[in-house]
């Protein structure tokens, strides 16, 4: 009972800590523009000068420059009708500038490259800890800790590795474009799940290190579960994930409506932005991850998904020495996840893997490793006994 209340403690001061932290830190890291306003109608005629369609719309001469192909001020004279652009064409060319352009006010650029430098240092800690077995249960809380505080609460919500995707298709469907910056910042992040497998989220998402963090909070002195723990069959969650995804997209497409938007969990670190319907569904994934692990990227996350394709080509990833290894099943058990059972018995299809090390940790003969290379398959009946436990 006491590790019961002990452990609800904890959770409710992390919340705290995480929402209290965040609302202040929101405050300080103040973006140009809170939010992308719609793009209002475009008004053209064929006897306007493009210079009256600006000042008629209220455009910059960056935008009119662009979409016209001004090059001096004798092009601002120009009557719309002698330029050669069909009217719907210069419309819809507009509102994609200006979508574009208010994507870039939203954006605090000094506060993203902060973080993907600080990313990077931490993910190379990370492969260096992990390579080296020193990834341990005491300090693994800490890390995880310290990664939610760095890039959740000081840093914000804002980038992270599922807006990359969300974001981009959902601007896709509205206005037929993408961001590059966003683009770049995806191919960063696909890159670094394939160099390491899925160490953006393993290390440096800052909600899913907040959903590991409470699952492992749910753990007494010697690493044992205090409220019973779940997990869930990956043909579950996956098509779960699978069906979700299709349904953002497909609304995303073809009503550029972002159905995520209203409970995205990364709203958390900028609390201000919550709704009633977001709170309610935030609060059930927090407490949902005391008893299973990252319910949210194996449920819901469009990155989640697309990294776990992703992971299937990654060059550094847990393996095992099937010549050390003595089929005791400590590294299944210690596992949060099916993802070990998985590797274990050498299946094709493998769950999400979030390289946490607890497999490692728990090895007695030091038979797996985070390591580059293809993954063996286990002799013949080599885990029978295990598997008829």
């Amino acid at each position: 009972m006491k590790n019961r209340f002990l452990v609800s403690l904890l959770f409710v001061l992390l919340l705290a800590v995480v929402v209290a932290g965040s609302f202040v830190s929101s405050k300080l890291w103040t973006p140009k523009v809170k939010k992308i306003e719609p793009v209002k109608s475009i008004v053209i005629n064929d006897s306007m000068t493009i210079g009256q369609i600006g000042a008629v719309n209220h455009l910059n001469k960056k935008i009119l420059k662009s979409v016209f192909g001004i090059k001096d001020e004798k092009g601002f004279k120009e009557k719309f009708v002698n330029v050669g652009i069909p009217k719907e064409v210069a419309i819809n060319r507009i509102k994609v500038k200006m979508a574009l352009m208010a994507e870039n006010k939203t954006k605090n650029w000094t506060k993203i490259k902060i973080k993907f430098i600080l990313w990077i240092l931490v993910l190379l800690t990370m492969f260096f800890l992990l390579r080296s077995g020193r990834v341990r249960r005491n300090n693994r809380k800490l890390i995880y800790l310290g990664v939610v505080i760095l890039f959740g609460v000081i840093l914000g919500s804002e980038p992270g590795p599922m807006g990359t995707i969300k974001d981009s298709i959902v601007l896709f469907g509205e206005y037929k474009t993408l961001f590059l910056p966003r683009l770049i910042s995806l191919l960063i992040m696909l890159l670094l799940v394939v160099l390491a497998n899925k160490f953006i989220c393993s290390w440096g998402c800052q909600f899913g290190t907040l959903q590991d963090l409470i699952f492992r909070l749910n753990e007494d002195n010697k690493g044992k579960p205090v409220f019973k723990r779940f997990k869930v069959p990956f043909a579950v969650s996956n098509s779960i994930r699978v069906i979700f995804f299709i349904i953002f997209t497909v609304i995303a497409l073809n009503w550029a409506f972002d159905i995520i938007s209203p409970i995205n969990p990364f709203k958390i670190f900028s609390p201000a932005l919550f709704g009633i319907v977001g709170i309610v569904f935030v609060a059930f994934i927090l407490v949902l991850s005391l008893f299973v692990y990252r319910p949210w990227c194996h449920f819901f996350c469009p990155f989640g998904l697309i990294g776990w394709l992703f992971e299937k080509i990654s060059i550094f990833k847990i393996k095992v020495n099937y010549d050390k290894c003595i089929a005791c099943g400590l590294c299944e058990k210690s596992c949060p996840s099916n993802a070990m059972k998985a590797i274990l018995r050498g299946k094709k299809i493998i769950p999400d893997c979030f390289s946490c090390g607890s497999c490692i940790e728990s090895c007695p003969t030091k038979a797996i490793t985070f390591s580059a290379g293809i993954r063996k398959s286990p002799p013949k009946g080599k885990f029978d006994k295990l598997d008829n436990r």
